[in-house]
């Protein structure tokens, strides 16, 4: 656990955001293992129905994530306010929660799970080995869900490494279960699932026998959890923002799909490859984002409001020089790149022109996660919800279809209504920030002076 209410910010923020952000490449590196063994030994169909899988997770799945950073605010606001036996019962209440819904999703994505892909007009050829994939991966939810919640509370309390061994772990059995079940037994895409699954559970596993034994605040034990109702609903009035920004941005990107899969299968293969190069090229600013929100959950909880400002220009400053020194390696070397995932000469090429648009502005990208970060760590969540999905519905899904379809850009047009949709949205968050009502958000109340 660390107390983040004193200290030097950038040196603090920057500590607790590298273990965040290792944990998320290796998270990333077993996604572009999946796809790599997948698009280089199975073929290209089945990349793109990995790929295609992987929005409609984050669709069924978005609104419980979200739902949790309610609980991680509260966490870290009751952590920096002392109140540690709030703290406790946070983390009961979340499990509770957890387990409950991740059943739900389960039973609803796999009855669901055909009706979506037929919604966004997914090839026919497709779609048998999109649903295999989809649906193992969704029988191993509770696995998933219960690692990132135990992962989102060890993080509202300051601990970002602990996270990080276990998913290394993770990781690394999942590439070689990958390894193992499709080149060296010619296993099909149902073992890249499989993989995925029990890498979970082994990690979650793990991961709840060390707390038991180890931790001084995280306990887990059926028998000792307790529902606290006042909490729960803290936590979600907080998290309900959150959970619908997360669950529209998932819809925006199985939309853009929709527009995608217009263009046939080799734009999908090209999308999905693409893709996980650039969710890399997004972790920095995504781990330094949720490592604000810490840093502002607790601060405001120990009435430390004069450090979040500071806290946020060292944020900026240390992502715009890693989100800059990404965008000139994937400039550079796009097309290199995707021919780790495949040798079609026409995917490459449309991934490689998603690469050059998209890579060359990681930095409207960075400073809109990390304001949106401050804002979320604030308790501040409904505004931000509203500028995600204006940024989303309203910019990114209608030009990317329009310039797509009425120009002769075509495809192109998906990939520039991106950078565009990032630019309206870093607008309104920094409008926002500036007129200074996130100030007044707090779950922790003191008097004013």
């Amino acid at each position: 656990m660390k107390d983040l209410s004193y200290g030097d910010e950038r040196k603090l923020i920057f500590r607790f955001a590298v273990p965040m952000l290792l944990g998320n490449v290796f998270q990333q590196l077993y996604n572009v293992v999946d796809s790599v063994v997948v698009g280089r030994y199975i073929g290209k169909a089945a990349l793109a129905a990995v790929g295609t899988s992987a929005p409609i997770i984050f669709l069924l799945v978005s609104f419980i994530i979200g739902l949790t950073m309610g609980f991680t605010i509260v966490v870290s606001q009751y952590f920096g306010a002392k109140q540690i036996d709030k703290v406790q019962k946070a983390i009961n209440t979340l499990y509770i929660f957890m387990f409950f819904t991740s059943l739900i999703v389960t039973v609803g994505g796999i009855m669901l799970s055909k009706t979506i892909f037929l919604l966004i007009d997914l090839s026919p050829e497709i779609i048998p080995d999109a649903m295999i994939f989809l649906n193992i991966f969704l029988l191993g939810l509770i696995f998933l869900f219960g690692y990132n919640g135990t992962s989102a509370i060890l993080r509202g309390l300051g601990d970002s490494k602990t996270p990080l061994y276990f998913l290394i772990g993770s990781v690394v059995l999942n590439i070689l279960l990958d390894i193992l079940f499709v080149p060296i037994l010619h296993f099909g895409i149902w073992s890249v699932a499989v993989a995925t699954v029990f890498s979970e559970a082994v990690a979650f596993t793990a991961q709840i026998i060390y707390l038991n034994r180890y931790h001084k605040v995280v306990k887990f034990s059926f028998r000792g959890l307790q529902f606290d109702r006042d909490i729960f609903i803290k936590s979600i009035r907080i998290g309900i923002p959150t959970g619908l920004q997360q669950t529209f941005v998932a819809a925006g990107m199985v939309a853009l799909y929709w527009v995608v899969n217009q263009f046939g299968v080799d734009a999908n293969a090209a999308y999905s490859a693409a893709g996980r190069i650039d969710s890399f090229a997004a972790m920095p600013a995504m781990s330094f984002s949720v490592a604000l929100s810490t840093f502002v959950g607790q601060n405001l909880g120990a009435n430390r409001p004069d450090r979040v400002k500071t806290g946020l220009r060292a944020t900026l400053m240390m992502t715009s020089i890693i989100s800059i020194s990404i965008s000139l390696i994937t400039v550079l070397f796009g097309r290199y790149l995707m021919r780790m995932f495949t040798t079609d000469p026409v995917v490459i090429r449309m991934g490689g022109d998603y690469l050059m648009i998209i890579g060359s502005t990681y930095l409207l990208f960075s400073t809109m996660f990390v304001i949106n970060g401050l804002l979320r760590g604030a308790g501040d969540t409904l505004v931000s919800m509203f500028i995600s999905l204006f940024s989303l519905w309203v910019i990114r899904i209608p030009v990317a279809y329009f310039l797509s379809k009425n120009t002769s850009l075509g495809v192109l047009g998906i990939w520039w209504s991106i950078p565009i949709g990032w630019f309206s949205g870093m607008v309104l968050y920094y409008w926002y920030y500036r007129l200074g009502k996130w100030k007044t958000r707090a779950v922790v109340k003191y008097p004013r002076n």
